[in-house]
Order: structure tokens, then C-alpha cells, then sequence
């Protein structure tokens, strides 16, 4: 049995990079007058997305690993947009690929162990399950909305769309956190809450000036 230290110490070093991918982006879009969606914003993703998965799987939460998996590759996919992905070494680059979709495989092997651990776990109710599921699931689909969005632009973009759901999933999850008293939840996504507004107020002036502006050329 792992102690709770050393697994509260991967979920809090996970939420260290999450924090600092919204930090750094945050720094640059106010430094540009409008979002952007800077390499470091993926990397810091990848890095912080991978040890999460493992904070889920030391605390049988099953509305994290689900959470996470669908969005780790959209990381990966948007390292590949930025040109980082094809500098990597090529066994990190397998390490990087298989290790959820592996993991996902030898707990779905066991269908019993996987119920009794993940969804019919006595810490975590099934009706709590299921809302801190949708938050994930809300929560995922900004990325997934960045991908489509970002496939249509032919570039990596965080467009505005992006930071509305994030409000509103990581609101879901700090509740879910508070229910399930897990401080690693609680605190990452509540900064990250203060840094979607401000980048949301940041899409809406860029928006507002480039109507403006439009206006005025016609």
C-alpha cells in the first residue's frame, strides 16, 4: 500500500505543471493583448496529464482516469501541431503513447475488480461518481472543442469557446473535490478558475476590438 503522502505529492506535482501550463499561457496572452496558445501551455499538459492518471488510479477515482484519458492525447496531437512531438526521442514518444491505453487494458481485463474498485467503491458513492464524471466529462470536452476548432484553423488555438467550458467544468470539479475531500482537486482547479475568467475577458476584448475594427473599415 502506497502511503497517502506519496500519493498526494503525485497529485499535487501534477497539479504544479496544469498550474504552471495556466500561468505561463496566462503571462503571455496579457503580454500579447489577446489568448494565445504558446508550446509550453502542450508540454506542461503531457507532463502534468501523465502523472494525474497515475494520482487517479493510487486513489480508485474512476471520474479522473476518465477524465484524463481522452485529453492526454489531444496534448500529445497538439505537441505534434507545434513541432515538438517529431523532436522527440522515439522511445519517450512510446512511453508517451501506450502507457494510459496499456494501463486501460489490464484494468478492463478484470471487469469484477475494475466495478469493485472503480465504480462500486464505498469512498465514493455512485451518485457523487457520476457528477464528478460529468464535470470530467465537461471538462474534456474543451479540449476535444479545441481540437475541432484547432483541425478548422489548421493551427494549435485556445479560442473562446475553450475557456467557457473550462469555467464551468472546473467549477463541477472543485465541488466534486470539496464532496470527496480531495485538496488536490480543490486547489488546482480553483486557480485555475481565476485564470479562465481572466483569458475569457481576453477573448471577448480581442473579439470586441476586431469587430470594431471591421466595422470601421467598412
Amino acid at each position: 500500500m502506497i502511503h497517502a503522502a506519496v500519493v498526494y505529492g503525485i497529485g499535487f506535482l501534477a497539479q504544479i505543471f496544469f498550474s504552471a501550463r495556466t500561468l505561463f499561457q496566462w503571462f503571455a496572452s496579457e503580454k500579447a493583448g489577446s489568448v494565445v496558445s504558446p508550446a509550453s501551455y502542450w508540454v506542461l499538459s503531457v507532463a502534468g496529464s501523465y502523472l494525474f492518471f497515475i494520482y487517479g488510479w493510487l486513489r480508485d477515482d474512476f471520474a479522473i482516469l476518465f477524465g484524463q484519458f481522452v485529453s492526454y492525447y489531444i496534448y500529445l496531437w497538439n505537441l505534434g501541431w507545434k513541432g515538438i512531438w517529431q523532436r522527440l526521442w522515439l522511445p519517450l514518444k512510446i512511453l508517451l503513447l501506450v502507457t494510459p491505453a496499456v494501463a486501460s487494458v489490464c484494468v478492463l481485463t478484470d471487469g469484477q475488480s475494475f466495478a469493485e474498485r472503480f465504480i462500486f467503491n464505498e469512498a465514493v458513492p455512485v451518485g457523487l461518481l457520476v457528477f464528478g464524471s460529468a464535470g470530467q466529462v465537461i471538462f474534456t470536452f474543451r479540449f476535444v472543442y479545441q481540437w475541432l476548432y484547432s483541425i478548422r484553423k489548421k493551427e494549435s488555438v485556445l479560442p473562446l469557446g475553450f475557456w467557457i467550458i473550462s469555467l464551468v467544468g472546473s467549477a463541477v470539479i472543485v465541488a466534486y473535490g470539496i464532496f470527496r475531500h480531495d485538496p488536490v482537486l480543490v486547489l488546482g482547479q480553483s486557480f485555475g478558475l481565476v485564470a479562465y475568467s481572466r483569458n475569457l475577458a481576453i477573448g471577448i476584448r480581442t473579439n470586441i476590438s476586431k469587430n470594431k475594427a471591421n466595422t470601421d473599415e467598412a
